[in-house]
C-alpha cells in the first residue's frame, strides 16, 4: 500500500474570512491543495513529487489523510487516531516536516479533515472528540518541530457539532470550511442548496474560535460560482450582531464553572401531585404557553405553588394563545414586540414574590424537528428573541434566574446567547434515545446521556440546572436508573440542581408509538434522594 499525493481540485480554496485580522493578506488564486494519503506507518514516502509542487514557490495547502491497510481495502478500520497519538506515524512526520522546511513560501497543513461528519467516509470518523483532539494536537507539534513556519489548519467541515472537535488555541494557525451541502443532512426539510447562507451557517458555528477561516470550495460550489462579496455580506451581518450574538465579552471563558455547595435543588413537574409532598422537593416546575399565560391559568397555579412555599421553574412556550392562531415566525414577531402584553404579563406575575424563579425561554431550540414552532430556526433569530424576552424587564428582579435551556443535541452552542442572560444551563436527560425504542432495558443510562451533553457546554462557563430528566420501566429498573443518576450528580459539582418530570409525555409527539410514562414511586423518589449527597 504506497503513499500517494494527489491533487484535490475538488476542493480548492475560494477566500478567507478574518474577522480578527490576524492574517497577513494571502493570494488565494495562488494556493494549489494537495492530498497526502497515508496508506501506512512505513517511512516511505514520495519526496520528489512534493517538492516538484514545492519548487513552483506557490503557496500549498496539504491535506493530510492517514489510512490503513485494513481501512481501505476492507473499510474495516484501525484506529489511526490512537495510532497517531501512540507515535505510529512519528518516522512519516518526521520526514515530511523535513521536506517541508527548505521551502520559505507559505504552507498550509490540514490534518484528518470532516472529522465531525456523522458518516462513514473516513477511517478517523465517528471517534470520540477527545481522542481525536489528542491526536490533532499531537500531530501538530511534532510537524511544528520539524517545520516550525508551517500553517496548522483544523478542517471541520462546518456541520452541526463541530466545535466538540475543536482542538484549542495553541496548535492552530487557521480554520477551513468547506462549502458542501453536509449541513442538509441535519435538517427535516428538502433546502435549496445556497453558497452564501451555507458560508453563513458555517462561519456562525465558528463564533468561538479566534482563527481566520480558509474557505474551502465542493462539488456545489466552486471558483466559477463562488462570489467573493458573499464574504464580506457574512462580515456585514457579524459586525451587525458584533455586541450580542457576536460579543466577545458574552464568550469569554475564563476559569471552572461555579461548584454547588451541599446537595443539589431538587425540584419536580408533578400535575398529578403524587409526590409533592415530599419534603425533599425544593421547586415545582411549571410549563406555560400563551393561552394559559391570558386565560389567568398560570397565575393560579403559580400562586399555588407559593403557596407549598416552593421555588418556581417556569418554563415560557410562546404558542398556543386563546385565539389557536399558528405563528410560523414567532422569533420574528417576538423581537418586533408582537408579544409584549403578554412578556409584561408573564413578569408582573413572577416578580411578585420573594421565591426564586428559574425562567427558562425557547426551550430544545436546536433540535431538528418541528414539535415547537420555535426548533429548526436560524440561530441568529433565535438569539434574538431569546435575548428580547430575558432583558425584557427594564428592572431586573432580584427573584429571576435565567436559564438556557437546549435539549443537549449536536449543535446546541450555536444558539448560545451570551453570557449576560444565562444564570444556568438546562438540558434535558431522559433514557430513551430514539422514540422507536419501547424496550425499556435499551434506555441509556444517565452518565452516558450526561457526560455526552456536559461535554457539549465546555465553552461556557455556567453551571448545570437539569430542569428535565426521566426513566421508564418497571419499578426496580427505574430505581436502579435513578440511584446510578444520582451517584453521577455526586461526581459532577457543576450540577446545580435537577427536576423530575413526574408523568407520561404528550402522545402526539410519539405518533404511534405508546408516549412513555417517566411516572416514578415514593420509594424510588426516595431512593434516589438519599443516595444524594
Amino acid at each position: 500500500m504506497i503513499d500517494e499525493l494527489s491533487d484535490r481540485h475538488y476542493e480548492p480554496v475560494l477566500g478567507v474570512y478574518d474577522r480578527f485580522h490576524q492574517a497577513s493578506i494571502l493570494n488565494i488564486d495562488n494556493i494549489q491543495h494537495y492530498t497526502i494519503t497515508w496508506k501506512n506507518s512505513t517511512v516511505w514516502f514520495d519526496a520528489n513529487a512534493l517538492e516538484l509542487q514545492l519548487n513552483k514557490g506557490n503557496p500549498l495547502l496539504l491535506t493530510i489523510e492517514t489510512w490503513s491497510k485494513n481501512s481501505i481495502t476492507t473499510h474495516v478500520a484501525d484506529n489511526v487516531i490512537d495510532e497517531t497519538s501512540g507515535g505510529k506515524y512519528d518516522d512519516k512526520i518526521e520526514k515530511l516536516g523535513h521536506v517541508l522546511s527548505k521551502y520559505q513560501q507559505i504552507i498550509f497543513i490540514r490534518w484528518n479533515p470532516n472529522m465531525e461528519l456523522p458518516v462513514y467516509q473516513y477511517p478517523w470518523q465517528f471517534q470520540s472528540p477527545e481522542a481525536y483532539i489528542n491526536a490533532f494536537n499531537y500531530f501538530a507539534k511534532q510537524i511544528k518541530r520539524y517545520a516550525p513556519k508551517v500553517k496548522i489548519v483544523w478542517g471541520p467541515s462546518g456541520y452541526p457539532g463541530d466545535t466538540e472537535y475543536w482542538v484549542g488555541d495553541p496548535n492552530v494557525d487557521f480554520v477551513s470550511l468547506t462549502l458542501d451541502d453536509s449541513y442538509q443532512n441535519y435538517t427535516t426539510d428538502t433546502i435549496v442548496f445556497d453558497g452564501y447562507d451555507t458560508m453563513t451557517q458555517k462561519l456562525h458555528r465558528m463564533r468561538f474560535i479566534n482563527k481566520p477561516v480558509l474557505i474551502l470550495g465542493s462539488d456545489k460550489i466552486d471558483k466559477a460560482n463562488f462570489r467573493q462579496e458573499w464574504i464580506s455580506q457574512a462580515a456585514t451581518n457579524i459586525e451587525k450582531y458584533k455586541n450580542t450574538v457576536y460579543s466577545t465579552d458574552n464568550f469569554e471563558i475564563s476559569g471552572n464553572k461555579p461548584l454547588r455547595v451541599g446537595k443539589p435543588l431538587l425540584g419536580i413537574y408533578d400535575p398529578k401531585e403524587r409526590l409533592l409532598t415530599d419534603t425533599s422537593i425544593k421547586a415545582e416546575h411549571l410549563f406555560v404557553d400563551l393561552g394559559e399565560l391570558q386565560s389567568g391559568k398560570f397565575e393560579i397555579e403559580f400562586k399555588q405553588v407559593l403557596a407549598r412555599h416552593h421555588d418556581v421553574i417556569v418554563t415560557m412556550e410562546p404558542w398556543r394563545d386563546t385565539t389557536g392562531m399558528v405563528d410560523n415566525k414567532v422569533l420574528t414577531n417576538i423581537t418586533n414586540g408582537r408579544y409584549d402584553k403578554e412578556i409584561a404579563k408573564l413578569y408582573a406575575i413572577i416578580t411578585k414574590t420573594e421565591q426564586t424563579v428559574y425562567l427558562r425561554w425557547l426551550h430544545e431550540m436546536e433540535i431538528p424537528i418541528h414539535r415547537y414552532l420555535w426548533q429548526s430556526q436560524k440561530p441568529v433569530e433565535y438569539i434574538n428573541a431569546y435575548r428580547y424576552f430575558m432583558l425584557f424587564n427594564k428592572k431586573p428582579a432580584k427573584n429571576i434566574r435565567k436559564v438556557w435551556g437546549p435539549a443537549g443535541d449536536r449543535g446546541s452552542v450555536d444558539w448560545w446567547p451570551g453570557n449576560d442572560v444565562v444564570d444556568y444551563i438546562s438540558f434535558a436527560i431522559y433514557g430513551l434515545p430514539d422514540k422507536n425504542i419501547t424496550d425499556h432495558n435499551k434506555q441509556e443510562r444517565f452518565e452516558a446521556i450526561f457526560k455526552r451533553k456536559n461535554y457539549r457546554m465546555r465553552f461556557l462557563n455556567k453551571p448545570i440546572f437539569i430542569t428535565e430528566f426521566g426513566v421508564k420501566g418497571p419499578e426496580d429498573f427505574q430505581t436502579e436508573w435513578m440511584n446510578e443518576a444520582a451517584q453521577t450528580i455526586n461526581a459532577n459539582k457543576q450540577v446545580f440542581g435537577m427536576s423530575y418530570f413526574n408523568l407520561y409525555d404528550n402522545p402526539k409527539a410519539w405518533g404511534k408509538i405508546k408516549a412513555p410514562d417517566w411516572s416514578i414511586t415514593n420509594n424510588t423518589f426516595d431512593s434516589f434522594y438519599k443516595k444524594l449527597r
